[in-house]
């Protein structure tokens, strides 16, 4: 059974049936096709805003591609310490921004904090043409800690963004997961409250490839069609990647999926925290479970071949653990059981 990520989880059947239905016939390359268009319009409702969409196939690319559309190859761009996009995109966002810098900023539970980023700000050097210049600002929905940013969070890191004459660009890897924790209209934490450019992720809700970069100023797009084709995203056969987009939005599924994936997590947190020894690190508010676990249990749970990621150094470690939209009740119900025998001096299984 595998915790490690909803990277491990397949892909939803509604939208592999979609990838096959694309294959029948033909259509027009590099985006002129039909499922294209559709999921730009889809995108358009959802959001109830005006948008220009921009399909590519990983969440690395969308990220390191909008960055560098917000901000000149001087540019700083600011975010939590922990941030994706600081940690773990291997440089992509300033190799595709010609030499970007990006400035990581405490705060906890993975969430960058509004007053934060008005320090950050402040302590800028003002030694003109030879330092680099502020240009944007990014956050993670949800964190790298499953926290989720609130409607008033983003409006207040907004404002500090505007008033410093900054792009404010979301991450959205997990924005499924955090929209229904919400509860919310998606275009509350998105465009009304000051969000700029909208990485929407697909591909760890269920698809298998697939994620958005949506303007909410389509004059703010024009370049980013020669960026996609530099940073070899501009597939010929693009309609694969538009049919997975096409079905997730379609009928809700990408907030069914959201949701079945949240609640498992719920049902992971609960019953792990009432075993002895056991806390949580974070609020579980998504689809990801930071838990302390006593280090013969987490030891024993790999041991027996559950797969999750280890956190921390010796003397303070804790696991991540991650559902899906496939997570079954069954496999939740099992590691719990498994980690209550562990800790009662039992084996796993």
């Amino acid at each position: 059974m595998n915790f490690a990520s909803d990277n491990t989880a397949g892909i939803s059947p509604e939208i592999f049936a979609a990838i096959a239905a694309a294959s029948t016939g033909t259509a027009m390359p590099y985006g002129g096709d039909p499922l294209t268009a559709r999921v730009e319009a889809r995108c358009a409702e959802i959001f109830e805003h005006a948008v220009a969409v921009f399909p590519v196939a990983t969440g690395t690319a969308a990220n390191a591609l909008a960055l560098a559309s917000l901000m000149p190859p001087w540019g700083v761009v600011y975010c939590h310490e922990s941030a994706h996009i600081l940690g773990d995109e291997c440089g992509a966002p300033e190799f595709f921004g010609g030499g970007t810098r990006i400035t990581g900023i405490a705060g906890a539970d993975g969430k960058l904090a509004a007053a934060a980023l008005a320090d950050a700000l402040g302590q800028r050097g003002t030694h003109g043409v030879h330092h680099m210049q502020a240009a944007a600002v990014s956050i993670t929905q949800a964190s790298e800690a499953g926290r989720v940013y609130t409607a008033a969070e983003i409006a207040a890191i907004a404002a500090v963004a505007r008033g410093n004459g900054l792009a404010l660009h979301m991450d959205g890897s997990r924005f499924a997961n955090a929209l229904v924790a919400l509860d919310c209209a998606p275009a509350d934490i998105t465009w009304r409250a000051g969000v700029d450019v909208l990485c929407l992720g697909a591909t760890k809700n269920g698809a298998a490839c697939a994620e958005a970069v949506i303007f909410f100023d389509p004059a703010k797009a024009a370049d980013f069609v020669f960026r996609r084709k530099r940073g070899g995203h501009l597939l010929s056969k693009m309609r694969f990647i538009s049919a997975q987009l096409d079905a997730y939005l379609a009928d809700d599924l990408w907030l069914r999926n959201a949701r079945h994936a949240n609640r498992m997590a719920a049902r992971l947190a609960a019953g792990l925290t009432a075993l002895p020894g056991v806390r949580l690190r974070y609020p579980v508010e998504a689809n990801e479970v930071f838990v302390d676990l006593p280090e013969r249990v987490s030891d024993g749970l790999l041991a027996a071949g559950f797969e999750f990621y280890p956190r921390g150094e010796a003397g303070d470690r804790f696991v991540r653990l991650v559902t899906a939209f496939s997570t079954l009740e069954a496999e939740v119900d099992e590691f719990i059981a498994a980690a209550g025998a562990l800790a009662a001096g039992r084996t796993a299984r």
